[in-house]
């Protein structure tokens, strides 16, 4: 049997907001919600106050580090005399070290699209270049490509691509006259000849002595191109 339904009042059991297991009511979930969100806010606009602080700088240092590869670059107490009017490239056309041909073969391209005369040196025909420019520098181990521009010193391949980025490089070449058109009609634009004595063997006859090394060239039986060593002394 059911109890009788009376008219007295059963107790009504309420939440006790102290225990932990309490819950919230919909419009303090909503006044939480807002809470985070709004603190979120917050958050994102302080990181993206930061990250326009630290734009701000890099932009107004620009201009300093400009100047710091500038003159870190140049020594005025490394030149070549003589070569006032055009860019000397000291590099290496083997590629027996991957790096040093594909640094050689990027600064070369950078200073032939200014168009201007380059004198382009290259160890692996001539030993007697590698003895030139450490002479110049002053230093026994030396790394390709070493840059002159107006018989002043600028550099290797990490230099000269980082004047070239930032425009300064292109400033320093134009101060040169213009390249004249054509090749060398000698050599062909090689810069090299096979030696007249030797015939590139680098052997002579005689009846007196027999066979002997020819010294009017150098180790590869090549002798510098008589017209372009006129045009670059």
């Amino acid at each position: 049997m059911w109890r009788p339904w009376g008219n007295k009042k059963m107790p009504l059991r309420t939440h006790d907001t102290s225990s932990p297991f309490s819950c919230s009511s919909f419009k303090d979930i909503q006044h939480l919600c807002t809470q985070d969100s709004s603190a979120s806010s917050k958050r994102n606009a302080n990181v993206f106050h930061r990250v326009r602080i630290v734009n701000s700088l890099l932009r107004s240092w620009g201009p300093a580090r400009t100047g710091k590869i500038t003159d870190s670059v140049s020594d005025p107490s490394i030149s070549i005399p003589g070569a006032e009017k055009r860019v000397v490239v000291y590099f290496t056309s083997l590629q027996v070290v991957r790096s040093t041909f594909e640094d050689c073969k990027t600064v070369r391209s950078i200073l032939h699209g200014f168009r201007v005369s380059i004198d382009e040196r290259d160890l692996s025909m001539d030993s007697r270049f590698l003895n030139e420019l450490r002479g110049i520098l002053g230093q026994r181990n030396l790394t390709l490509p070493r840059v002159f521009i107006g018989g002043r010193y600028m550099g290797g391949a990490e230099e000269i691509k980082q004047l070239h980025e930032i425009g300064e490089l292109k400033k320093i070449v134009e101060r040169l006259p213009a390249a004249e058109p054509g090749t060398c009609v000698v050599c062909g634009g090689y810069r090299f000849l096979l030696c007249n004595e030797c015939n590139g063997s680098r052997k002579l006859y005689t009846q007196k002595s027999g066979f002997k090394t020819c010294t009017a060239c150098n180790e590869n039986g090549l002798i510098r191109c008589p017209s372009c060593s006129c045009a670059h002394p």
